[in-house]
C-alpha cells in the first residue's frame, strides 16, 4: 500500500489527467449497471426500478419462446460473421498493398480516397444505398440495363440485404481501419528489406515474412475484440435500411430491442433481450482470447 501511495504521489500530474476519464467510466459505465435489475423485475414506471415487483428469469424465459427467437439469433449471427470475415481482410489487405507503393502522391491520394466515406454519417450513407439501388434511377439499375441485366429492387430482396450492409460497410470503414496497420508497417526496420532483396526474395515473399509477421500481433487483438462483439450489430444502419419486406432477414437483437423496448414500452423484457445479448458477448470474448492465447503469444490478458 505504502509503493502504491509513493508512486501516486511521485506521478500525480499523470494520475491528475487519468481522473476526468476515471470520473466518466464511473459515473456513465458503472453506476448504470445498476439498472440492469429491470431485466429480473416486472418494470412499472411509477413504482420506479427498485420498487418494482422481482420476477425473476422470466422475461428470459419469455425471449427463448417467441416465435422470433431463432430468427432473430440466427440473423444476427450470419451478419455479424459475414461482415467480420469480409471486413476484417478488408483494411490488412489495403494496408499491405500501401505499404508497397512507391508513389507518395499516389499513395496519398489512395489513403484520402479510402479514408473519407469513414467520415460520412450514417443516415447519409444508408441515403446514397438507396439512391444507388433504386429501381428507376439508381446508377446501379442503368448500369445493369447498359449491360442487358434485368432490373431489381433491391432493396425488397431480403437475400441481398447481408451483402449490401457488409460490402457498404467495407467502403466506409477499410480505409479508416488500415490506419492503424499501416501505422505498424511503419515501425518495420528498413533493413530487414533490403536484406530479403538481397536474398532474391519477391514482394509476395516479402509480405509474407516480414510484413504479416509484424502486423500479426494486432491483428489477433482486433480479432480477439471483434469476436466480442459478433452479437452487437450496429443498430443505426440496419434500422434504416429495413423495411417491410426485408425485415425477415434485417430483424436483429439491436433492433428488436428498439422495438419492444422504446417503441413497445416494454423496458424489463428488452433490458433481458439486452443482457442476454451481453452475455454472450462476453462469453464469445473469453472463449476467443482463450484460443488465441494458446495458439499465438498475443491475447487481451
Amino acid at each position: 500500500m505504502s509503493i502504491a501511495l509513493k508512486m501516486i504521489k511521485k506521478n500525480w500530474q499523470l494520475y491528475l489527467i487519468l481522473l476526468p476519464s476515471l470520473v466518466y467510466l464511473i459515473i456513465f459505465k458503472y453506476v448504470p449497471m445498476a439498472g440492469v435489475q429491470i431485466a429480473f423485475k416486472n418494470y412499472v414506471v411509477t413504482k420506479g426500478i427498485w420498487g418494482s415487483d422481482w420476477i425473476g428469469f422470466k422475461h428470459f424465459v419469455d425471449f427463448f419462446h417467441l416465435p422470433i427467437f431463432w430468427r432473430v439469433i440466427k440473423n444476427t449471427v450470419l451478419l455479424s460473421l459475414y461482415a467480420l470475415l469480409v471486413g476484417f481482410p478488408a483494411p490488412i489487405l489495403l494496408a499491405l498493398a500501401l505499404n508497397e507503393l512507391k508513389n507518395g502522391i499516389f499513395k496519398r491520394t489512395v489513403q484520402l480516397v479510402t479514408f473519407a466515406p469513414y467520415f460520412i454519417s450514417t443516415v447519409i450513407m444508408v441515403s446514397i444505398i438507396m439512391l444507388f439501388l433504386s429501381p428507376q434511377l439508381g446508377f446501379v439499375h442503368l448500369l445493369a440495363d447498359k449491360f442487358g441485366f434485368p432490373a431489381e429492387n433491391v432493396m425488397s430482396k431480403p437475400a441481398y440485404f447481408k451483402t449490401v450492409y457488409v460490402l457498404s460497410d467495407v467502403w466506409q470503414f477499410t480505409g479508416y481501419a488500415s490506419v492503424i496497420y499501416i501505422a505498424a508497417l511503419a515501425g518495420v526496420d528498413p533493413h530487414l528489406y533490403e536484406a530479403a532483396k538481397v536474398d532474391g526474395a519477391t514482394r509476395f515473399q516479402r509480405m509474407k515474412h516480414i510484413d504479416w509477421p509484424s502486423l500479426r500481433p494486432t491483428a489477433v487483438i482486433l480479432l480477439i475484440l471483434n469476436a466480442g462483439q459478433i452479437m452487437n450489430v450496429g443498430f443505426e444502419k440496419v434500422y434504416l435500411m429495413q423495411n417491410a419486406i426485408n425485415v425477415g432477414a434485417s430483424e436483429v437483437i439491436s433492433t428488436y430491442v428498439y422495438k419492444m423496448g422504446l417503441v413497445g414500452a416494454n423496458f424489463s423484457f428488452s433490458a433481458a433481450v439486452g443482457l442476454f445479448n451481453a452475455i454472450v458477448n462476453l462469453l464469445l470474448l473469453i472463449v476467443v482470447n482463450y484460443v488465441a492465447r494458446k495458439n499465438s503469444e498475443t491475447s487481451l490478458w
